[in-house]
């Protein structure tokens, strides 16, 4: 029996800029992976390497001072090349060492990812009942065959998936090493003197949008947590850890009506004073037209709500099952109550013309978010709609699959046009939007979206992507001074 009992949990060192503009975010997934084990008697430690900004030097070096008995990482499509390699890093710093990869892409192509033989296991879909079994059953020399949700090659090298498991039913019953994290690591930009904390309240979607990972590894299933549970962890978070913005999330945390008005009635109750930042779908926001007084009360500050296009018949191509009047209801509501609102629009699709982006753009000022952000459509390749994208498929470094690099070119457009047609689109909607920002009467939206639009503006995405691309254009030079200067 191996008496090492270390487990090191290494985030993968990827950085596109769009989901680090606004913050830094805690790895909650390791924080209630590395809670299971433990109870398992195992000794987890976290390594923030993307939020640390280190690189496969520094991660090479932490590999040998903590001298694990296993290395693990989590996986979407964009930073899997970057979690691999730091699976190999860990072979050659020790071949005995096992490494094990989850999270989405893994889950769906462990076949692919097995062929690198410095991957030892994949975890499949939800890993707190998985990893400690797997952990327990390489301690022991057990029949790994047993283990279910897992993936891994036999002595034959041939790639062997056990069966699935099924989700945790009671989500209460998991727990979260909160005392493994760097606190000072974590801020949200936009907020001062913030620390930021993730809280899951629910896990899964059964909707059926077809470019969405989600959905399909939840196998449209939806489960929620106690309302008081939550309530308890956000207070122990702000008594214990100073944290005073937390982030849901949550793919759909009001699907249940009753259960979320609870959840917000208590909060109200407890008057925490932490600003809680969210997703949901729109029509669920229109549903609650008449408690949205409820969200602002309880805390929530900032909605991000999945629009994806302005017209109804791509809304249908994605299974989007929403139409363009409730997003557009949607976001009036929430301005109504003094919250920040925030969606996307993907552009890039194969049918993509410079007309129809243009008409894209003009509906998203219609719609006036107070963000939007302009995607490049990111072929999953286990998404259900990958065989109707695959023949535009023109890259395919997985590193790019981020949403901000066009990686499918359209029948009528090619790559640069749609790199271009995004910048644009950003500089259009937030010169339109500085206007309507400094006009704003409420200081605590205003001072929230300058910070915001600061932020975004001087992103490094924004800024690589327009180095890449060559000259910056003389109205993206004026935005930038114009907020800059606010």
């Amino acid at each position: 029996m191996n008496m090492n009992r270390k487990i090191l949990f290494i985030t993968p060192p990827y950085h596109c800029g769009v989901v680090e503009v606004a913050g830094r975010w805690v790895p909650l997934t390791f924080v209630y992976l590395a809670e299971a084990v433990r109870r398992a008697g195992f000794e987890p430690v976290i390594y923030d390497a993307m939020t640390k900004r280190h690189g496969y030097s520094e991660i090479e070096d932490r590999i040998r001072e903590e001298a694990p008995a296993y290395v693990a990482t989590t996986a979407i499509t964009s930073t899997t090349p970057d979690a691999l390699e730091i699976l190999n890093v860990t072979k050659k710093v020790d071949a005995g060492i096992t490494t094990i990869i989850g999270g989405v892409h893994p889950s769906f192509l462990y076949e692919e990812v097995l062929e690198n033989r410095f991957v030892d296991y994949v975890v499949k879909e939800e890993g707190e009942l998985t990893l400690p079994e797997l952990l327990l059953a390489l301690q022991t020399g057990s029949d790994l065959t047993e283990v279910a949700g897992i993936a891994f090659r036999n002595d034959d090298e041939a790639v062997v998936t056990t069966d699935f498991r099924p989700f945790i039913e009671d989500l209460d019953s998991l727990g979260t090493a909160w005392d493994l994290i760097d606190w000072d690591d974590y801020t949200y930009f936009v907020v001062e003197n913030s620390r930021l904390a993730s809280v899951s309240t629910a896990r899964g979607c059964n909707h059926n949008c077809t470019f969405c990972s989600q959905q399909k590894f939840w196998r449209q299933t939806w489960r929620a947590r106690a309302p008081e549970k939550v309530v308890d962890e956000i207070r122990m978070l702000r008594d214990t850890y100073g944290v005073n913005v937390v982030l849901l999330p949550d793919e759909f945390p009001t699907k249940d009506r009753e259960r979320w008005e609870r959840l917000l009635d208590l909060l109200i109750a407890e008057d925490m004073g932490v600003y809680i930042l969210m997703e949901t779908r729109p029509e669920d926001i229109v549903r609650d037209a008449d408690i949205l007084w409820k969200y602002r009360k309880a805390g929530v500050i900032h909605i991000y709500i999945g629009v994806e296009a302005t017209n109804q018949e791509t809304l249908d191509l994605i299974r989007k099952d929403v139409s363009v009047q409730i997003g557009i209801d949607a976001i009036r509501l929430i301005h109504e109550h003094g919250m920040i609102t925030e969606t996307s629009f993907i552009l890039g699709f194969p049918h993509e013309t410079k007309e129809t982006i243009a008409r894209t753009l003009e509906l998203s000022k219609i719609y006036n978010p107070d963000c939007a952000h302009y995607l490049a459509l990111a072929p999953w390749p286990y998404a259900e709609m990958y065989k109707e994208l695959e023949p535009y498929v023109v890259d395919f470094d997985y590193r790019k699959y981020n949403l901000i690099d066009p990686v499918i070119k359209p029948e009528n457009m090619s790559i640069e046009d749609i790199d271009w047609a995004i910048i644009n689109c950003y500089r259009s909607f937030y010169m339109d939007k500085l206007k309507e920002v400094m006009l704003l009467k409420d200081p605590f939206k205003k001072k929230y979206m300058i910070h915001s639009m600061k932020l975004i503006m001087n992103s490094s995405f924004i800024v690589d992507k327009l180095g890449s691309l060559g000259k910056m254009p003389p109205q993206i030079k004026t935005l930038l001074s114009k907020i800059s200067s606010t």
